[in-house]
């Protein structure tokens, strides 16, 4: 959410920040709050109006003057008819003003490339040469299909998008996540078991909603699959008052998490990439102010890639463009993975830095959820928070199977794997 006295401030300034992402300006905001103030104007005069009529009343009473008290006690409830039409509107005003803040996108920040799409993203760096194969590698579909990749019988228990693994393909499945939560706890990140139904304020306060709502799976009672475990860590923050000393907050978590992949209709409709229920490795920090973010966020990325490179596994870090960002963040950065059977870089990983936007959104209806105090000092800041997938575990899977498979069909389990899977050192076609 953002600061509407940052917005009075500069409302240039701001549109110009929007139109990088490419919104339209958005004068309705501005236009609510200037007759908000209107409002505030009106209801404090005849706030004012009304105390020196309940002085009057009291002067009537002392002089025993019943007909001026009787009038005076008839214009006070007029006034007071005034004020609650005043504060209704007032109460309306607001929740209109805050509804249209809702909507807009974090502001990118300054050194983010200008751009609207993908094509506009720019390479940082490239991490590991891709494999080469005295074969035609094989898509990870076709490859998983041979190891106990079952669509068909997923699609008669849930129906499309959904995947049953058995056999050694789950052991190494489960091993990936295993792997990648034990690397980021001895990394420094506390491990959580988060719920994976969440309500509506927590979807509001890390930006799910209101714009995604069709992305989103909805319980009967009102509750949400979490379409990721940001979600979750991130809201354990809210209603807090946290001390600087005890910044940053680091918590990792793995959870299944869920996605109604709403606009993908025809994009990876085979195999494992885009999948309504998928499992997922979630980094999430909480830091002081700006300049921990930024250099929090390097540590992130470079925790998600230093699990690629124990995996051997080919990648390049991506800086997105202001328009392909995420609707809360502020500045990201995408790994991708060589995938050979497919002959092209893909996402497996999204970290982004959020600045204070989610901590102003989860400070809506809780006066302390997303803030910190430093001792000594009087006030409390707005808490930045991060978030990063450390790793997609499915398209792990995807890619450890690609870049490992042999010209026999079995595809060998990374070294780093070994300890979690119990013996398995290779997948052989059943």
């Amino acid at each position: 959410m953002h600061d509407i006295k940052a917005i009075r401030a500069d409302p240039e300034a701001f549109d110009a920040a929007m139109a990088r992402r490419g919104e339209a300006p958005w004068p309705r905001a501005l236009q609510i709050d200037r007759e908000l103030a209107s409002f505030r104007l009106k209801l404090e005069q005849l706030q004012g109006k009304r105390n020196e009529i309940s002085r009057q009343v009291g002067q009537a009473k002392a002089a025993h003057d019943h007909d001026r008290d009787v009038a005076l006690r008839t214009e006070m409830l007029a006034i007071n008819s005034s004020i609650a039409d005043e504060e209704a509107l007032t109460k309306a005003g607001e929740m209109a003003r805050d509804q249209e803040l809702s909507s807009l996108p974090n502001l990118p920040a300054a050194d983010v490339p200008n751009g609207l799409d993908e094509s506009a993203n720019v390479v940082v760096h490239t991490c590991g040469t891709p494999p080469t194969f005295d074969f035609a590698p094989k898509e990870h579909d076709a490859l998983a299909l041979r190891f106990g990749y079952d669509p068909d019988a997923a699609a008669a228990v849930a129906g499309a998008r959904f995947a049953v693994l058995t056999g050694p393909l789950a052991r190494l499945h489960r091993a990936l996540g295993q792997f990648m939560l034990d690397a980021n706890t001895a990394a420094g990140w506390t491990e959580v078991a988060p719920p994976v139904l969440v309500n509506r304020r927590a979807m509001f306060g890390t930006g799910q909603l209101p714009k995604f709502a069709d992305d989103a799976f909805q319980t009967t009672d009102g509750r949400f699959l979490i379409p990721t475990a940001e979600v979750s860590l991130t809201n354990l923050i809210r209603g807090r008052t946290l001390d600087r000393e005890a910044l940053p907050l680091r918590m990792t978590a793995l959870t299944p998490c869920f996605r109604q992949e709403a606009g993908s209709a025809g994009r990876d409709t085979r195999g494992l990439i885009r999948q309504h229920q998928f499992d997922k490795v979630e980094l999430v920090s909480i830091v002081a102010d700006a300049d921990a973010a930024a250099d929090e966020h390097e540590r992130m990325t470079a925790q998600a890639e230093s699990l690629l490179d124990a995996l051997g596994l080919p990648f390049r870090r991506m800086l997105l463009c202001a328009g392909d960002m995420g609707f809360a963040a502020r500045r990201t950065y995408d790994l991708e993975v060589w995938l050979p059977g497919q002959g092209q870089y893909r996402e497996i990983s999204s970290v982004s830095d959020c600045g204070d936007f989610q901590a102003r959104r989860m400070d809506v209806d809780e006066p302390k959820g997303g803030r910190f105090k430093t001792r000594g000092i009087k006030g409390t800041s707005f808490v930045h928070t991060l978030n990063g997938s450390a790793l997609a575990v499915g398209r792990t899977l995807v890619a450890v199977l690609e870049n490992y498979q042999r010209a026999d069909g079995s595809v060998a389990v990374p070294a780093v794997l070994l300890p979690y899977t119990g013996g398995i050192t290779e997948l052989t076609p059943a």
